[in-house]
């Protein structure tokens, strides 16, 4: 497996008069189409990795090197269409707009990126809904639906433009036990079947566990990193 992912000793300082160091010296290489989760206790810098990683924040030092390029080097219009086009987002707080309907919302980020939703796109959402399993909601309103449906909702809004990377940050947070397991076989089917890389910042160990690597951080290092044979 070729890397599609590389993060080269990646520090972060915030603050100004007192600096407070919250990565120190990561460094990782990820495989293209593989399941990852990062675990770790709260602060101890796994969403500000991701958030570099996803260019939503940036190092102090150090390089992100997605497909080989390094993203430092990328002008700030290039960086937008990298989260558009080779990044999927999804987040413990799915940010649905509430007066769009579901098939909608899976469009906006082809609407942001094309400007018109061609026939090809509006299948290719209506695909995806089915993926998720919410076929029968398409056009029911965000705000109607239930907090499981609207997950799977943004699942496959961040699916919309064949992302190569998707970076989910503790995507089933707000979940119960049952609708955590249907998100996570939903989540493994789509790496599977699209060859999509996914990084998942988890607190739940049954949903780390599944993943093909295990990456713990520790008070801003990484601690452990395990990968399944």
């Amino acid at each position: 497996m070729k890397n599609i992912l590389e993060i080269r000793k990646v520090n972060k300082f915030y603050g100004d008069q007192i600096k407070n160091q919250v990565l120190f010296d990561i460094n990782l290489l990820i495989e293209e189409g593989s399941f990852n989760a990062i675990i770790g206790a709260s602060g101890s810098g796994k969403s500000t990795l991701l958030n570099i990683i996803g260019s939503l924040d940036v190092p102090t030092s150090g390089e992100i090197l997605i497909g080989g390029r390094i993203e430092s080097h990328m002008t700030s219009d290039r960086l937008a269409e990298i989260r558009n086009e080779v990044l999927g987002f999804i987040f413990q707080f799915h940010y649905l707009l509430p007066e769009f309907t579901a098939l909608e919302n899976v469009l906006i980020p082809y609407q942001i990126k094309h400007g018109k939703i061609t026939k090809e796109a509006k299948q290719r959402a209506l695909e995806l809904l089915k993926e998720v399993g919410l076929e029968k909601v398409e056009n029911n309103l965000a705000s109607n639906l239930s907090g499981g449906e609207q997950q799977r909702v943004a699942i496959a809004r961040a699916l919309i433009n064949n992302p190569k990377i998707i970076l989910a940050d503790e995507p089933t947070g707000n979940l119960d036990s049952k609708t955590t397991n249907i998100i996570y076989d939903i989540l493994r089917n789509i790496n599977k079947k699209y060859n999509t890389t996914f990084l998942i910042i988890t607190h739940d160990e049954n949903i780390a566990k599944k993943a093909d690597r295990i990456i713990e951080i520790k008070d801003g290092k990484i601690f452990n990193d395990t990968k399944k044979d």
